[in-house]
């Protein structure tokens, strides 16, 4: 696909809302963690659960990029090779920071002690730190990218790559958690696209799950 005035841009904005849900999960994990009470592992327990799936969430999210988008850039915006690049090495910086929370998590729920506590909390922060700096210049510098060298077909398979890897029970959650961030036009373009009985799913029994999961995760109950 070549860039060329008669092409239209592929619509690339459903990647914006997907890290509105990264920046909002990442900025309160750490701060939820740090609310629990030293020995608190019924309470840890459920914050870890959490932070593991938004944690594969977005080891997923950067598989399907690594696997489907970066090598189509590469091929397609030569010029623009070393910015891909830039893009891989963040995504090993954060990837490490992935691999260092699982066994942090590990140990806080079976304890919740607060050196522990502390522990996950500040690696939850240096993710988000390396994260934000990656979505913001993929935001400004890779999407634009991306809608000129990029099909729609070819960008609708990124989100079905992920998903096809997500954990059955975890997919009404994600999509809450997508939700919740759309704008109503974005939530219709995003429902728009499904067969109807799942947009009834979603709009009823699954809705109502993922708002009794976030009063459990963000307050407790």
């Amino acid at each position: 696909m070549t860039e060329t005035s008669s092409c239209p841009l592929t619509d690339v904005s459903d990647m914006v809302v997907v890290h509105r849900v990264f920046r909002r999960e990442f900025r309160l994990i750490p701060e939820l963690a740090r609310a629990v009470a030293p020995g608190d592992t019924a309470r840890a327990r459920v914050l870890a659960g959490h932070a593991r799936m938004v944690l594969t969430g977005l080891h997923l999210h950067h598989t399907s990029e690594d696997e489907l988008l970066w090598p189509k850039l590469l091929e397609r915006a030569a010029p623009d090779a070393a910015l891909v690049h830039r893009m891989e090495d963040q995504h090993s910086r954060v990837e490490q920071a992935i691999e260092r929370l699982g066994p942090a998590l590990d140990r806080w729920e079976a304890e919740a002690r607060p050196a522990v506590t502390e522990e996950v909390a500040a690696g939850f922060d240096t993710l988000r730190a390396a994260l934000i700096e990656h979505l913001d210049e993929e935001e400004r510098e890779i999407l634009p990218l991306a809608a000129r060298h990029v099909t729609q077909a070819e960008w609708s398979q990124l989100g079905e790559h992920g998903v096809a890897d997500m954990r059955p029970r975890d997919l009404p959650i994600m999509f809450g958690a997508v939700v919740e961030e759309a704008t109503p036009e974005e939530r219709r373009a995003i429902l728009a696209v499904l067969p109807a009985p799942v947009r009834f799913l979603l709009r009823t029994v699954f809705a109502r799950r993922y708002r009794r999961y976030v009063s459990r995760v963000r307050n407790g109950r």
